[in-house]
């Protein structure tokens, strides 16, 4: 019997704003009115996608003391946004991406349990960090986190989160007669108390369908892997070459044995775009046009003086870049659009890719920056995505759109039936929640957890459910 391909999974990301968004396309509607979440959404459930992806934006930023173009339409509130869509929905997976450096555990607990039963079990949590000090001024933490403490904060709200969910062993008892609504045995205690978290009491939101919600993690340093290898069902990872997606795919999938975990057990999924023709060369027209959208001359400049530091107006977009170094430690930026690596050293690999190839600085900054894609008819696109999942490059997809809300309605009414000719792809929903979607085994209890391999630990990289104490997970829990 020849074995059954390996299933592709696909998710809708509504991107809100970034640089693969074009907002000033005509064709473009608001990001905050409510009809736009709804057309995305629901067209992702016509197409049998997994779930539905919000990404978080926190602040806007700033250039040179001037907002930078791409936020002016702003990201609205999360909860509010998937709780309204869980309303017009019945299926698809429901996935917020939450801080963990300024949010607290019990309140992120509390939200995503009651996602979890509004939604009936679709509900996922996109644990992200931040080390930036100017987001972090709007918040009550501030921006006192060192870089190196993202992930040992990170471990330690989503350590307590997962508590808070497993203190309800099982769902209400309820006896009315009794006038009994859940035994105290089954509801137990939490007493957490560490560098980061404080919490005393008994959790109030009763067990949800899930027992917890479906974990996803963007994160691609080698903290972030092991973080994810302990913690997460879905990576949003973006690596765009093939040989690229096959070497992240066995890094992450080889750490999971050490933490009693299979390799179906975490899904890989890269964010792409999809850009369809008729014909190749009408895909390809497509394609090149939507990269001059999405890179004007004035986003080519602001990315260039993001690795500069200083101000590029003058420079001409559609000519060679600046011959002088960046400034190693200006700040012109401030937002979550961040260049950690050293920018003399990225500025003279840029330089070196546009002398070799003949770019220009906008030319240049399109290639670096641009999103993986599938570009092609929708034919084509459905081969090439089922040869990234069957070589083991990824299992599946964040789909991006360029356009809101309508980006993605030509992929799913033409490369999804595709897909399923080809037998790789489902034709209906199977199961409940979003983890049978996933094909994920149930929520296990967090006490459960191996702790993962020692030397995932060191400096900036506590391992995953470390405490800032040095001990496994958060402290003093009773019941």
């Amino acid at each position: 019997m020849t074995p059954r391909p390996k299933q592709i999974h696909l998710a809708a990301h509504f991107p809100g704003v970034n640089n693969t968004t074009v907002w000033t396309d005509p064709r473009s509607r608001s990001q905050i009115d409510i009809d736009s979440f709804v057309h995305l959404a629901r067209k992702a459930e016509e197409g049998l996608f997994d779930f539905f992806f919000l990404a978080e934006g926190l602040r806007l930023r700033e250039q040179g003391n001037r907002i930078f173009d791409l936020d002016v339409v702003g990201r609205p509130d999360t909860f509010t946004v998937l709780q309204a869509i869980a309303g017009v929905t019945t299926r698809l997976g429901l996935a917020a991406t939450i801080n963990t450096t300024f949010n607290e555990p019990y309140e992120l607990a509390k939200q995503f349990a009651t996602l979890d039963h509004l939604s009936e079990g679709r509900a996922a949590w996109n644990i992200v960090t931040s080390p930036d000090a100017f987001t972090g001024e709007n918040f009550r933490r501030g921006g006192f986190l060192d870089y190196g403490l993202r992930y040992d904060r990170a471990a330690a709200v989503v350590s307590a989160a997962r508590r808070l969910w497993d203190s309800w062993g099982r769902p209400p008892r309820i006896d009315r007669a009794a006038g009994v609504f859940a035994a105290d045995e089954d509801l137990a205690p939490v007493d957490l108390h560490d560098g980061h978290v404080d919490i005393t009491g008994r959790f109030e939101v009763p067990r949800s369908p899930q027992g917890q919600p479906v974990l996803l993690q963007a994160g691609d340093s080698s903290a972030g892997r092991e973080f994810a290898a302990g913690h997460a069902e879905v990576i949003f990872s973006r690596h765009g070459t093939l040989a690229d997606g096959q070497a992240f795919y066995a890094d992450v999938k080889r750490r999971l044995p050490a933490y009693g975990r299979h390799a179906d057990d975490l899904k890989i999924l890269p964010g792409v775009s999809v850009v369809l023709g008729d014909t190749r060369q009408e895909a390809e027209d497509n394609a090149r046009r939507i990269a001059r959208q999405q890179v004007g001359p004035q986003t080519a400049i602001a990315f260039l003086e993001q690795v500069w530091g200083t101000d590029l107006s003058g420079y001409d977009p559609d000519g060679p870049l600046p011959a002088v170094d960046p400034s190693p430690h200006a700040t012109i930026t401030r937002g979550r659009v961040r260049h950690d690596r050293d920018p003399v050293a990225v500025a003279a690999a840029w330089r070196a890719r546009a002398e070799t190839e003949g770019l220009s600085i906008r030319d240049l900054v399109i290639a670096e920056t641009h999103r993986q894609q599938f570009v092609g008819t929708a034919d084509q696109v459905a081969d090439e995505m089922n040869r990234y999942v069957q070589s083991d490059a990824c299992d599946g997809f964040i789909l991006v759109p360029h356009l809101t809300p309508g980006g993605l309605d030509d992929v799913i009414d033409r490369v999804v039936p595709r897909l399923q000719d080809r037998g790789v792809f489902r034709t209906s929903y199977e199961g409940a929640t979003l983890r049978d979607l996933l094909g994920s085994r149930p929520a296990v209890s967090f006490a459960a957890v191996p702790s993962g391999p020692s030397a995932a630990s060191g400096p900036g990289d506590p391992g995953p459910a470390a405490s800032s104490t040095g001990r496994r997970g958060p402290v003093g829990v009773r019941g």
